[in-house]
């Protein structure tokens, strides 16, 4: 088999809740050995959230949410109480590539293992901080949590329809978009410290990192002094542009309604006129009214009564298969069951089965990516919280059955 990307690297994995575990996960993915160093006295929030096996939840080890976003890492439990159990996880730092956490500021440096802590004891150390602000300017003590870094980062200033006010984006972007953020940059640090045999400390903001995601409304008040406006699900360089509902029965879910849609994008004027022939509407692709992208702006709300005329008397499946075939870039709004029914997702192999040791089989979101040079997969399904202590002790930290006894009597090992 192929020698994976990070074959033979290291991750000592402070972190907790998203942000950080995000972005250990895609370098576990990419085979580096990761190692999650948690503690029963105040354990990952991600290990009590719902979704649980037949919405029952139970104990530490059963939340899908952490046991999606923890895939093929390895767990040991320290009780950071006791002293011995600071020097466990020193000799897991020393035995390390890179530390990673997203604690609030000071978390690390009150525990003693403060970047020049752990630089001076191991020099060629890589350190990740994802902490919400920072670690350096007058907000680094801030605390910071997805739902608020939303709409501070300005995307909920973008996220609505016009007239209305300010909207949640959906989710709390921020923490994947800084997971991701974060593992580039400590492939790009382990990629210099091949050359250089020089570590770094990478000090990555949540709150930028999600600002990148805005470079278009903060580039249009940076250059015009303007302010974008809430457009909805309109683009304006695209029209139309948008979701357009469907013939399909509604389905009620927990007592919600939910209909059926289609998502529509014209980038040009060619495509609008291919949208058109798709529907039949020869007339309209030469029309004064829609023929440029100018007078489809113009007359938008017309234009997507049209669309919607169209699309209503169709199913999502065949709005979406007519207009693929004209050329058109169509959709369909999927949730949570038309993922997990996909065919294409299933023919690619995204999907994967990974039995539990407390939950059993559970499908879960696989590596979203291919490299034929160096294939990499999921072996493993989320750690039990502890799962790995006593392989950790006495195999790579080099402890005796013994001495592993005696600082579980002592609770240092919780």
């Amino acid at each position: 088999m192929a020698k994976l990307p990070l074959a033979g690297i290291r991750v000592a994995d402070f972190s907790w809740v998203w942000a950080g575990p995000y972005c250990t996960l895609q370098l576990a993915h990419l085979g580096a050995e990761v190692i999650r160093i948690e503690t029963k006295t105040r354990p990952c929030v991600t290990r009590m959230l719902p979704p649980w096996p037949d919405a029952v939840p139970g104990s530490l080890n059963r939340s899908g949410y952490f046991n999606q976003y923890n895939q093929g890492k390895k767990s040991i439990s320290l009780n950071f109480n006791h002293p011995e159990a600071r020097e466990v996880a020193w000799r897991l730092i020393k035995s390390s590539d890179v530390v990673a956490n997203n604690f609030s500021a000071s978390v690390m440096d009150s525990m003693g293992f403060g970047y020049e802590a752990i630089h001076a004891a191991k020099p060629d150390i890589i350190m990740i901080s994802l902490l919400g602000y920072g670690d350096t300017g007058p907000y680094r003590e801030y605390l910071a949590l997805g739902p608020t870094q939303v709409p501070n980062s300005g995307l909920s200033a973008l996220t609505g329809y016009e007239g209305w006010p300010p909207m949640h984006a959906g989710f709390s972007y921020p923490d994947p978009n800084a997971g991701i953020h974060g593992a580039f940059a400590v492939m790009a640090a382990l990629h210099h410290r091949a050359k250089t045999g020089e570590g770094q400390f990478i000090d990555m903001s949540q709150w930028e990192c999600t600002m990148d995601l805005l470079a278009e409304g903060i580039l249009d008040y940076t250059m015009n002094g303007r302010e974008p406006r809430r457009i909805g699900n309109r683009d304006p360089q695209m029209s139309p542009h948008g979701i357009f509902k469907c013939l399909d029965l509604p389905e009620k879910i927990a007592n919600v309604t939910i209909d059926r849609w289609v998502a529509i994008a014209c980038a040009d004027d060619e495509e609008w006129r291919r949208l058109a022939r798709a529907m039949d509407r020869h007339d309209l692709a030469e029309d004064a009214h829609f023929a440029t992208l100018a007078s489809r702006k113009r007359n938008e709300d017309a234009l997507e009564e049209i669309v919607t005329g169209w699309t209503s008397r169709r199913s999502v499946a065949e709005a979406v298969d007519t207009l693929q075939a004209a050329g058109v870039a169509a959709g369909a709004c999927a949730d949570n069951k038309y993922l997990h029914d996909d065919p294409n997702l299933a023919a690619r192999k995204y999907w994967v089965e990974l039995d539990h040791p407390e939950v059993g089989v559970k499908r879960h979101c696989g590596i979203p990516w291919r490299m034929s040079g160096t294939p990499c997969e999921v072996k493993t399904p989320a750690p039990l919280l502890g799962q790995h202590t006593n392989e950790i002790m006495t195999g790579l930290l080099g402890y005796t059955a013994g001495e592993v006894e005696e600082l579980q009597k002592k609770g240092a090992l919780d």
